[in-house]
């Protein structure tokens, strides 16, 4: 049976590398148009480039809401639609105890972990129809508190809320809303935190995180009726059953 997402339109926030390539990667193996949106100007020609015709890629800073309005009107016309959004874009730094962290970069993390995933909703909405799907990329951040990392916690816990604001006031209108949360994940971001030595999560061995596209598949299966019992929570990616019926191994 063709998969759901063919012909669908799907907006990646921090499409650049990481989580947010792979599911790129994946969802346009899946058929659909892929939106890859970034900073990173090169990295998403790149990528777009690789993906074809299917794949648009629109340089953006989500933490500015008119950037973000503006890729998204630029994927319905391209493509004639806004049917998923991945709000996958993040950043870890900087790692600092609460005492010596610099208010100026705790704010600006705010603005990506938790505006960014605010604007991406207001800029989607209105484009959306009934069946539309927006995901957020959360953490066990969201509720586990760990040193050096006030500002991730944070703004992961928030995020959070947002999508289940987000399902509370827009799920009967048929808008899905849903979290991942991947646990820990081979990509840059772990890099970063090796090297802060800062928690346990820095002592972990490169081994034990898992690859990409792992929760790039748990992505594609989450667009789907399949995860509808999952609605306006967090999908753990550390659930072995979940594992297992995703295949994942």
């Amino acid at each position: 049976m063709t998969h759901i997402l063919n012909g669908k339109t799907v907006a990646i926030t921090g499409a650049s590398r990481g989580i947010g390539a792979a599911t790129a990667r994946e969802f346009a193996a899946l058929g659909a148009n892929v939106v890859l949106l970034a900073r990173s100007r090169d990295a998403i020609a790149t990528l777009s480039g690789e993906l074809g015709q299917t794949a648009l890629a629109v340089p953006c800073d989500v933490a500015r809401y008119w950037e973000v309005e503006a890729a998204f009107q630029a994927a319905v016309d391209t493509f004639g639609a806004l049917d998923v959004v991945i709000n996958n874009a993040g950043v870890i730094e900087p790692v600092a105890r609460l005492e010596e962290a610099d208010p100026d970069a705790w704010s600006q993390a705010f603005d990506i972990n938790l505006k960014g995933v605010f604007n991406c909703i207001r800029a989607a909405l209105p484009h959306m129809r009934a069946g539309g799907t927006i995901i957020g990329i959360s953490s066990g951040a969201a509720t586990s508190a760990l040193e050096g990392w006030s500002h991730y916690c944070s703004s992961k816990a928030a995020a959070l809320m947002l999508t289940q604001c987000l399902h509370r006031e827009m799920g009967d209108k048929g808008i899905r809303a849903l979290g991942l949360s991947p646990g820990t994940v081979a990509t840059q971001m772990q890099r970063e935190i090796k090297s802060s030595g800062v928690n346990p999560v820095s002592d972990l061995d490169w081994s034990d995180h898992i690859p990409p596209e792992w929760p790039a598949k748990a992505l594609a299966w989450m667009c789907t009726p399949d995860a509808d019992a999952y609605l306006g929570g967090d999908i753990s990616l550390r659930d072995e059953a979940l594992r297992a019926r995703l295949e994942l191994s």
